[in-house]
């Protein structure tokens, strides 16, 4: 027994850890720590002290000290099994030194083949050493010692069923030929098209029939991407059933990073989206993934052909590109001025038919340059651009100048300018910079210290405030504020030109009676 303890105690690192007293919790201290080594000590006397045993025994349930992620899910692989032959395969069997009994056959849609002498065999789901047991029992009734070889010359098609997060689900019949591999999971995924941007690769389910119960495989795909294990891209059988699950909340960085992948998302398809909120044409976008070619350099390695240009000839390859958030946002007509970059959703339907809920801040794309937050759409997204409570001049000039912001924006100077009227600005314009476009104020007859900003407000209602604008100042909110869309700046009349307005129209009856030739009182004031 002592040496039983020894042995216990000098094994398990567990067991050296436990001594210490724990300086986070003084309550689980050397007695408990001792009574979590005497329980070692009893397993390894009931014969449960390996070291596989006592390395779990006291570990960290989940969600504890260790954190599981997607990634870290266990696989249950399917294993390498022979060739089960099945309706559609032909073989060659050849007995030996029997050529009446030799020759090419098709297995049947019953699963059967007529062979000479024997009748008809049920052959379904048999392997070919299977097979040749089974012609050499059966021939041995008629034959001594009879050598049966049996050849698979040409496979049936592989008929695998694919549902989940693909783009193209559905059966899929692929065919081998000469000599050709049994296709693995990623080629199958290709085949439909991809993964969609919801995929959640870490739980593949792989359901494979065998005989009458069927066998259930989990597979973790992104041990292929990340560690490069090929154990993960298993082979299929005829008759797999692959379902690619849904993720219950969306990670930027593993969309990118599965848009990389030759088996992940693909970006052909033209993807249709709704666009609704602080947007100028909110409405339902088809919006197709951007094309941008590159040149790469092929080189021949053929160098007998003189004619031939052996330093390489330049070639155009185009990388489509995903459809993303800006973009779909820069369709719509770009953001209004009051829209909250902060909190901007998009509404997904997974294929399990459940709703996904994205919160996306912009702000972090335009202030750290986070590209994640540039959310990879997906067809049927509903993209909803809500109001902001309040913006500061620093966030609304960023705001302004963002890629997903309209190009310019429409405000009409009216009033006391030298080219009034509607006129195109820049979206972070000022109000001098709007009198400005329109020629600056009129020297005679503008009011140079008032001017009237009217805008009309999101719920309908009109704001009207009286600014002495001030061309020395940059943003502010009271001298120079920031123009929003379809603002209307009012430059008002001096007081002195509406007194002379005034006087002209009272006296122009008088002057047109007096035939004009008596200087009139207008024309003095003026």
């Amino acid at each position: 027994m002592k040496n039983l303890l020894l042995t216990a105690l000098e094994f398990s690192p567990l067991v050296n850890a436990m001594l210490p007293l724990n300086v986070l919790n003084p309550s689980q201290s050397l007695p408990s720590k001792l009574g979590g080594a005497a329980l070692l000590i009893a397993a390894a006397w009931a014969g449960l002290g390996t070291p596989e045993a006592l390395a779990q025994i006291g570990s960290p349930a989940p969600g504890q000290l260790q954190q599981f992620t997607s990634q870290n899910t266990p696989s249950v692989l399917p294993p390498e099994s022979e060739y089960t032959l099945g309706p559609g395969d032909r073989l060659r069997v050849d007995v030996f030194q029997v050529q009446e009994l030799s020759g090419e056959y098709q297995v049947l849609v019953d699963g059967t083949i007529g062979f000479p002498l024997i009748g008809t065999v049920r052959v379904a789901d048999l392997t070919i050493p299977e097979l040749n047991q089974l012609l050499a029992n059966q021939y041995a009734r008629y034959i001594r010692r009879p050598l049966v070889t049996a050849i698979l010359t040409s496979p049936r098609p592989l008929n695998i069923t694919l549902s989940g997060e693909v783009n193209s689900p559905g059966a899929y019949a692929l065919a081998i030929e000469g000599g050709q591999k049994f296709p693995t999971l990623t080629q199958v995924i290709q085949q439909a098209g991809g993964l969609t941007p919801v995929s959640d690769i870490s739980r593949v389910q792989l359901r494979r029939q065998k005989g009458n119960y069927q066998e259930n495989y989990s597979i973790n795909l992104w041990e292929l991407l990340r560690e490069g294990n090929s154990r993960q891209n298993v082979t299929l059988r005829d008759g797999d059933i692959v379902v690619i699950p849904s993720k219950t909340a969306t990670d930027p960085r593993e969309v990118r990073q599965l848009a990389d992948a030759n088996f992940g998302i693909r970006f052909e398809q033209e993807i249709n989206v709704a666009v609704i909120g602080e947007i100028f044409r909110p409405g339902s976008y088809k919006l197709s993934p951007a094309i941008r070619a590159s040149s790469i350099t092929e080189v021949s390695g053929d160098n007998t052909n003189t004619n031939r240009n052996t330093t390489g000839s330049r070639a155009n390859v185009e990388n489509t590109q995903p459809v993303r958030l800006t973009q779909a946002i820069q369709e719509a007509g770009g953001i209004k001025s009051q829209a909250d970059i902060r909190n901007v959703e998009v509404r997904r339907e997974n294929r399990d038919g459940n709703f996904e809920l994205i919160v996306v801040n912009l702000w972090e794309l335009l202030d750290e340059g986070n590209l994640d937050k540039d959310v990879i759409l997906q067809n049927g997204d509903v993209i909803t651009v809500p109001q902001a409570k309040e913006l500061s001049p620093n966030e609304f000039e960023a705001i302004a100048t963002a890629n997903f912001s309209p190009r310019s924006i429409t405000v009409n100077v009216v009033g006391e300018v030298r080219r009034g009227g509607a006129i195109q600005l820049q979206p972070n314009s000022t109000l001098n910079q709007a009198i400005l476009a329109a020629g600056s104020f009129d020297p005679v007859r503008a009011d140079k210290a008032s001017v009237d900003l009217i805008r009309l407000n999101p719920d309908g209602t009109v704001t009207r405030l009286n600014i002495a604008p001030d061309f020395s100042l940059n943003i502010s909110s009271d001298r120079n504020p920031t123009l929003r869309n379809n603002d209307v700046v009012l430059v008002n009349t001096s007081g002195l030109t509406q007194a002379t307005d005034t006087l002209r129209e009272l006296f122009s009856p008088i002057g047109a009676l007096l035939g004009g030739g008596i200087p009139s009182l207008i024309n003095i004031l003026n």
